[in-house]
């Protein structure tokens, strides 16, 4: 008999602590595993969209000199004369001195000019050598008149006296006759190494592995690879293989992929660079990742089975031995369990709450001292004590949201649509000054000992993270020379605020540079950044902190705000036009044109707004510029 009820007693114990470590692993494991995934997703595509945004800055200014470079006429001259010319020092220098210009004007490493009549290749040092068909260093050349193409994109060695055989990328652009016929190619090239260096710290800094691939997967550039050492397709044999139609077959947005084989697993971001014709794909292997939760996992496993055997040992020669202490030692079993569970689950988070929702109280001794510590009174009920957490610790505009994900209808409903999780995140204080990150991750479960509903709460210090996630995010957002939005921030700000406003009404203006072409052409491109910079400077000083403001490309601006009525637009409309006129650059004067339209949310959209606002900056253009027209109701369809 006696041996039935060890047998029992070891059997029943064995299963207790089989079904806590079980619940602690799988839980531990399960929210590891979703944190870890959404801060891969959040790292790589924050990742591509800076590399893709500083990619973008760094080839359209060469890309626009070198198309500059193709339409002036001191060129095609020089082209036209060339043959005239052949040996004349004079002549030679002059090329000289115009390319050398252009290369100590902007820093690049390399400004070259290639004549299609005599095949000479001109470059900031002079004459450097003859392009003789069959060489295969000169296929560039050849290959890029054949091409119908405006300019192109080439990773090649340097070969011009000085530049060391330096790999580089050349921005090659046609210069073409009145009847069309081309001439010669120009083009600025700077090192392949820059752009090596730029993606190999977002590497090292994000542990993702970037590429710039062509049309048919071959790898142009990345950390420590260039197109120039031979092709090399990303594509053949790599983990997301599959992926390759997916990934090259779309050139419109983002595409987001999990890919798993038998040899990795991971997270692919692509998108099409139009600029380069390329496509950038931000590669984050999770294997290793996946390997450490599931050796983790089996280190729990394994101290389950080592836990059990001692735990076993220990009863089984105590109950023999000391059969009245029984007791005590199941105690002590107990006290051992907790401890380990609580050394585990503190190395993720601060605190676990237990509470009995169906009930609507707390379902430990732990819950109810945490209430109790705050000033509520013993046993209050849990939805009481949610507003009492919320006005003593919770940030202002988190509180509404707190109690609504963890009120207990919303538990009790979530759970019976067969949710067992929710999550919030939300600015906590324990000392009533300072704010951090917090974050909540709740298990609902049934409790089968009397068919209740319960939930678990996990408290984690996310501050450091969420601070770094937002900080990235704000980045993405600004436009690179000018700090403010940029477009795709400025659609996505002025969306959120039509639809928290439906019935406010709404003023949207669009406002254009008047004559900056004509700032660029005589001025460079340097003073048309200037004049881009304190125009924003001076516009973002007119609105306040609700306002959008942002840059959606070139000399555009857009502002979006609301008011109280038609004369608050007008006032802006025309405080504007004072603000941004009577400022010259080089002689040349700078002021606005505006188009402004009004709706209100609920009866508008983005593009509508933007489509009206254009039309009327068209009206204020075509009358004259300088000025503000506000678009009529039947500007609608226009």
């Amino acid at each position: 008999m006696k041996k039935n009820v060890l047998l029992r007693t070891n059997f029943l114990v064995c299963i207790v602590i089989v079904i806590g470590f079980v619940v602690t692993s799988a839980i531990s494991y399960k929210s590891n595993q979703g944190i870890f995934r959404k801060d891969i997703e959040s790292v790589s595509r924050l990742t591509s969209e800076g590399i893709y945004h500083q990619i973008d800055t760094i080839f359209t200014k060469p890309i626009n000199i070198s198309l500059t470079m193709a339409n002036d006429s001191l060129l095609k001259d020089f082209l036209e004369g060339e043959e005239e010319h052949l040996g004349d020092r004079d002549f030679i220098d002059t090329m000289r001195d115009y390319l050398n210009t252009y290369r100590d004007k902007y820093g690049y490493d390399s400004v070259f000019l290639a004549s299609v009549k005599t095949k000479n290749y001109y470059y900031y040092n002079g004459l450097d050598r003859v392009l003789q068909e069959g060489d295969p260093e000169n296929v560039w050349f050849y290959s890029f008149l054949e091409q119908d193409t405006d300019y192109g994109i080439q990773i090649d060695n340097d070969q011009v006296e000085g530049a060391g055989n330096e790999v580089t990328v050349f921005i090659n652009c046609r210069i073409t006759d009145g009847d069309g016929d081309v001439m010669g190619v120009v083009g600025v090239g700077f090192r392949v190494d820059s752009l090596q260096a730029l993606l190999q710290g977002y590497e090292n800094d994000f542990g993702v592995n970037a590429y710039l691939v062509d049309e048919e997967g071959n790898v142009e550039i990345s950390g420590t690879y260039t197109r120039f050492q031979g092709d090399s397709n990303l594509f053949e044999g790599c983990a997301f293989a599959k992926l390759k139609d997916t990934i090259l077959g779309s050139r419109e947005g983002t595409q987001n992929l999990w890919y798993s084989s038998k040899k990795s697993s991971g997270y692919v971001v692509s998108r099409f660079i139009e600029n380069l014709g390329w496509y950038l794909i931000i590669d984050h292997d999770t294997t290793k990742l996946n390997e450490r939760l599931s050796l983790q996992l089996l280190r729990e496993m394994t101290i389950v089975v080592i836990t059990i055997l001692l735990v076993l040992i220990t009863i089984t020669s105590v109950i023999r031995r000391y059969n009245k202490k029984i007791i005590e030692l199941t105690v002590k079993a107990e006290k051992v369990h907790q401890a380990v569970f609580k050394e585990a689950t503190e190395q993720l988070y601060e605190n676990i709450y237990e509470f009995d929702i169906t009930h609507n109280q707390a379902a430990s001794e732990a819950t109810s001292a945490y209430f109790e510590s705050l000033g509520a009174p013993p046993d209050i009920p849990f939805d009481k004590a949610l507003g009492i957490i919320a006005q003593k610790q919770i940030k202002e505009e988190y509180r509404e949201g707190y109690i609504r994900t963890f009120h207990p209808d919303n538990v009790l409903e979530a759970f019976e649509n067969g949710r067992d999780n929710l999550q919030y995140d939300f600015m906590i204080t324990t000392d009533g000054e300072t704010y951090y990150w917090m974050r909540i991750t709740a298990h609902i479960f049934r409790w089968q000992e009397d068919n209740s509903v319960r939930m678990l709460v996990y408290r984690q210090n996310i501050d450091e993270q969420k601070r770094h996630e937002l900080y990235m995010m704000e980045q993405m957002q600004k436009d690179s020379l000018t700090g403010l939005y940029n477009k795709v921030a400025t659609q996505e700000h002025v969306r959120r605020m039509l639809e928290q406003g439906p019935d406010q009404l709404f003023a949207f203006f669009i406002l254009d540079i008047d004559y900056f072409k004509e700032v660029n052409d005589r001025l460079g491109h340097a003073a048309g950044d200037k004049v881009l910079v304190e125009f924003s400077g001076t516009l973002a000083g007119q609105f306040g902190k609700d306002a959008v403001v942002g840059r959606i490309g070139g000399d555009e601006f857009i502002a979006f705000l609301s008011i109280t009525g038609a004369e608050m637009a007008k006032e802006h409309a025309g405080e504007l036009i004072r603000a941004l006129r009577n400022r010259t650059e080089g002689g040349v004067s700078i002021t606005a044109s505006i188009g402004v339209v009004l709706a209100v949310g609920k009866e508008t959209d983005f593009e509508t707004l933007y489509k009206k606002a254009d039309f009327a900056l068209y009206k204020a253009k075509r009358q004259g510029r300088n000025r503000y027209v506000i678009a009529a109701a039947d500007d609608e369809n226009k």
